[in-house]
């Protein structure tokens, strides 16, 4: 059985899909040549409705674009942005 990890990155916005408010994921790498040149990137979709919402650079093969790398970009007019929450850990103390 596999096991479920969830990355937050910072920050405090969460995004859903607009269409089902429903949490996104992220497919297979994919080698794209796109107009700024070839990357490595991951689709992102919702789990749900399986709707395209962006995507996901994972590697640049130019210099020049290697800031993309770990960027996501995403369709806003798809996605659905809401405000976070502040993590709660408990002490002993409490």
């Amino acid at each position: 059985m596999g096991r479920i990890f969830l990355d937050h990155i910072g920050g405090t916005r969460l995004f859903s899909c607009a269409n089902c408010d429903t949490i996104l994921t992220n497919r297979e790498v994919q080698d794209r040549v796109m107009l700024t040149g070839r990357h490595m990137v991951r689709d992102v979709s919702c789990k749900n409705c399986n709707s395209k919402l962006g995507w996901i650079y994972e590697f640049a093969t130019e210099d020049s674009q290697r800031y993309k790398e770990g960027r996501v970009i995403l369709e806003r007019a798809l996605v659905r942005e809401s405000e976070g929450f502040e993590e709660h850990v408990p002490s002993d103390n409490s």
